[in-house]
């Protein structure tokens, strides 16, 4: 199966940077199915094309599906014994070429360019040509996935036989796709679409593809008008998990809304207003800032949004990350740049494992801690141990908490009742639940408190997030 990439960005060869494969010569990688090559059909200062080719090994293919998480999730055609090993695999761009995408363009796919920074960051006009894709819907599909992303879209029914034209169209299209974006977009885009298009997984999909999806969807998939079909089709129609990652993209979507009165704009641009995620992380700066810290932890950081934000603000000059998974970490330094920061920077910032249930004394002595999003991740019996561990033992002298309303969880389209936000999530707080937990610790560890929301208030179920911000009334214990 092929696709192919291709640009007239001048100098275009400048595209081998941006995909980290240089245009002289030809790379092969080893994937579960076969070999991936990828090489270039031309490569000049006007145009340059990278192809990638999927040599996909029927007997390999056949014994690679059942392994790894669970059984194999897509069944047509391979359901029985012969189509295991006759099938379509080798010669249609399927949800096997998207996992080649992910191995080969990995750094591409994150945007990263060590040789061109600026040019992986700006849109330039690009090509695809995928010349045989099966397309669950035909080219009407096609067009809906790709055409809201900024694509023009051509998709060609390929005929059964060409001979025998009565007989009417195949499954399948050959795509092309035209527009001006950045590459890390585009090959996004295919990563999730490609799958989607056919409809048909090659291996188990377990519920730490919510998180891929959702990453790989970062920016778009959230306003797609075709997110359900989407999210449905990538996460193999698993109701569970498609309620969840439409519950996770409704949030990031949760803007504030114009007033009905307000006259619409027409010869001023509209801007998209911050995302959930973005507004709680400014809740949380502000939070910060109001208490005049400068030396902060944050407990929990995942992959390092926050940290991100602190490090942009001088006011913070020395910042913490603290994770359990060693894989967050490598993930929060990759998203600040450690490794190319000026070395002033880099010395405001360190990334320290350690668990929050477990008294870490590395941690003591700091103006502020927040745990953002984070005790809901916690068993129920372990969080007396957070709270020592935190408030008890580190005891910085402001702490800002932030957690799902649970309440306004029947505001998410998708999202089935009783169900949280997250599948990590193991429990998620009412307004008064939030409270009573806040005023416990408070009095048990000689903090006050103040409560507040984030987010818009809905009158009946309040904020979609919780914030507390925790303030130690006595300096030593």
């Amino acid at each position: 199966m092929l696709l192919t990439l291709t640009t007239t960005h001048r100098p275009a060869t400048d595209l081998g940077h941006l995909l980290v494969k240089h245009p002289d010569r030809a790379h092969s990688f080893d994937v579960p199915v076969g070999t991936a090559h990828v090489f270039y059909p031309e490569a000049g200062e006007q145009r340059c094309t990278a192809a990638l080719l999927l040599d996909v090994d029927p007997l390999r293919l056949a014994g690679a599906r059942g392994k790894g998480r669970g059984r194999p999730q897509a069944t047509p055609p391979e359901a029985f014994t012969l189509g295991r090993y006759v099938n379509d695999r080798p010669y249609a761009a399927s949800s096997l070429l998207s996992s080649a995408l992910s191995k080969v363009y990995r750094s591409a796919l994150r945007g990263e360019s060590r040789e061109r920074p600026e040019l992986a960051r700006t849109p330039i006009p690009l090509e695809v040509r995928v010349p045989v894709l099966r397309c669950r819907g035909g080219a009407d599909v096609a067009a809906r996935m790709f055409g809201p992303l900024g694509w023009a879209v051509t998709a060609t029914p390929i005929p059964l036989d060409e001979r025998h034209p009565e007989w009417g169209d195949s499954r399948y299209v050959d795509l092309t796709l035209t527009g001006t974006l950045r590459v890390a977009d585009a090959l996004n885009h295919l990563y999730v679409l490609l799958p989607v298009l056919d409809d048909a997984k090659h291996y188990w999909v377990a519920p730490d593809e919510v998180d891929k999806l959702l990453r790989a969807g970062e920016g778009w998939l959230a306003d797609h008008p075709e997110r359900g079909m989407i999210t449905r089709r990538y996460l193999a129609h698993r109701r569970a998990l498609a309620g969840l990652a439409l519950a996770r993209l409704a949030e990031q979507r949760l803007t504030d809304e114009p007033a009905a009165d307000e006259p619409d704009t027409v010869d001023e641009p509209t801007h998209r207003q911050p995302t959930l995620a973005a507004r709680r992380r400014e809740a949380v700066l502000a939070a910060l800032v109001e208490s005049g810290a400068s030396r902060v932890l944050d407990l929990g950081c995942g992959g390092g949004a926050l940290l991100a934000a602190l490090v942009g603000d001088r006011r913070f000059t020395e910042i913490v990350g603290t994770d359990v998974s060693p894989h967050a970490l490598t993930l929060a330094a990759r998203r600040l740049r450690l490794d190319r920061l000026p070395e002033r920077q880099r010395d405001r910032v360190r990334l320290w494992q350690s668990a929050l249930t477990y008294r870490d004394d590395r941690l003591r002595g700091y103006d502020a801690a927040v745990l953002m999003e984070v005790v809901e991740h916690v068993d129920p019996p372990r969080l007396p141990a957070l709270e020592d561990a935190v408030l008890g033992h580190a005891r910085p002298a402001t702490v800002v908490v932030t957690t799902p309303n649970v309440e306004y969880n029947v505001r998410y389209e998708g999202l089935p009742a009783g169900r949280f936000r997250h599948a990590d999530h193991r429990f998620e707080w009412t307004r008064a639940e939030f409270a009573a937990w806040v005023d416990r610790v408070a009095a048990t560890y000689g903090y006050s408190a103040a409560i507040g929301g984030v987010g818009d208030d809905d009158p009946e179920v309040g904020a979609p997030t919780q914030l507390a911000v925790l303030t130690r009334q006595e300096k030593t214990r």
